[in-house]
């Protein structure tokens, strides 16, 4: 099913259903249950995190250029201090790897869809201090919630990651969540929720790598831990993250993110009792679905790489210094100082 959505929207192909006609019916009186309790809280507006990150690592080399782009999770709503925020805890961690100032500018949305992605990479792409380094892309749940044809869904994304990469910045996905894990949702609509989730974040996996980009299977942010702790790890609204689950999140996605600026260790040694392999693009994409916190990158076409990478703890939180409080510094010259807390953390 991943790959016929992926190729209707390489193709131009219409809409690939995901569910039968008869099941939409059994499910209608859970939806409205759900939308009655899912969002019962109330989720802060998500705290602006841009600004410079690792400032004592300031240097002779320029700061790496990160950006954010997606929905409310990269946004990073359901939290009231920037520090707490994925963008925040990625660019702390990245410093502290690279030992080298990192720049954060966030353009996610609270509840965009993958068709906001043209006006967010837009945004990013008219930059004039040129494109970002590197690039994490944050989508998917609005997609499912509010019934977005897959085949559309894939396509803006796809095209996002094309433009980006085309433009010389990486990216990293993190594909749609398993929103089979949201407190209040019953089944059968917990299991249509898990299924739909699943099926859109491996056809992203397909079309994100096909693009050049890299994935991270985010079943973790509202995966089995949420599942199992979910009054820890759910935001107060019970469907946004909390502190302790935009953590987790970002533990899964940072190795990944250091990875594929070259930051991390890579080796040819696929390690089998991490269940790490090369297989056909398709199959890797339904196996990370399947299986929260999986990379996947691609290889020689048609195969793909899978990884289980290990999570490393992040540094402490840290409050970005702000780029009107610290200019950034012009092409060629050297990195920023000022104000602002560096990361003293090393990997393990």
């Amino acid at each position: 099913m991943a790959r016929r959505i992926a190729a209707g929207a390489a193709y131009g192909g219409g809409s690939v259903g995901l569910i039968g006609a008869a099941t939409v019916g059994l499910v209608l009186a859970e939806v409205q249950l759900a939308k009655r309790q899912v969002g019962g809280g109330t989720a802060p507006v998500p705290p602006s995190a841009d600004g410079r990150y690792g400032v004592a690592f300031a240097g002779p080399a320029d700061p790496l250029r990160f950006v954010m782009l997606g929905d409310s999770t990269a946004a990073g709503q359901g939290v009231r201090r920037a520090g707490q925020t994925p963008g925040a805890l990625l660019a702390s961690g990245l410093a502290a790897v690279a030992e080298r100032p990192v720049d954060l500018r966030n353009v996610a949305l609270p509840g965009a869809r993958s068709d906001d992605l043209e006006r967010q990479a837009s945004q990013v792409l008219a930059d004039p201090w040129g494109p970002p380094d590197v690039c994490v892309i944050m989508i998917g749940a609005n997609d499912v919630t509010h019934r977005m044809p897959a085949t559309q869904s894939v396509r803006c994304l796809s095209t996002a990651v094309r433009r980006l990469r085309t433009a010389g910045a990486e990216v990293v996905v993190g594909t749609c969540p398993d929103l089979g894990t949201i407190e209040p949702v019953y089944q059968p609509l917990r299991w249509l929720a898990r299924r739909v989730s699943r099926q859109l974040a491996a056809a992203q996996t397909i079309g994100a790598v096909e693009q050049g980009g890299r994935t991270v299977s985010l079943g973790d942010l509202l995966g089995p831990e949420f599942e199992a702790n979910p009054r820890e790890l759910f935001g107060p609204d019970n469907y946004h993250p909390s502190a302790e689950g935009y953590a987790t999140a970002a533990m899964a996605m940072l190795p990944s993110l250091c990875a594929v600026l070259g930051l991390w260790p890579e080796s040819d040694h696929l390690d089998g009792s991490r269940r790490e392999d090369i297989l056909p693009v398709a199959k890797a994409a339904s196996r990370a679905a399947r299986e929260a916190g999986t990379e996947v990158t691609g290889a020689r076409a048609p195969w793909a790489l899978l990884k289980h990478r290990r999570r490393r703890r992040l540094p402490a939180h840290t409050e970005p210094t702000r780029h009107e409080d610290v200019p950034p510094p012009s092409p060629g010259s050297g990195g920023g100082s000022g104000g602002g807390s560096g990361a003293t953390w090393r990997p393990a």
